[in-house]
């Protein structure tokens, strides 16, 4: 299974901008982000001290939901 940041990141570079490619631009520009984190609460612990935007909290949640089911 590959990492929560390496699935975040083909989020990158979207025409469209959403908070899910905000996510994504965000943990690419942010050096301490746990890039080899599988884990939900390690990932989820780091966004609640460290939010980039109101929602990235929301956001994080469905794009695990999307990450769980795609890499099991």
């Amino acid at each position: 299974m590959r990492s929560f940041y390496h699935f975040l990141m083909t989020y990158r570079g979207s025409k469209q901008v959403d908070d899910a490619s905000r996510l994504a631009e965000w943990a690419f520009a942010d050096h301490y982000f746990p890039k080899q984190s599988k884990d939900y609460d390690e990932l989820s612990n780091y966004l609640e001290w460290n939010s980039p935007f109101p929602t990235a909290l929301m956001v994080f949640d469905d794009l695990w939901d999307t990450y769980t089911m795609h890499e099991d």
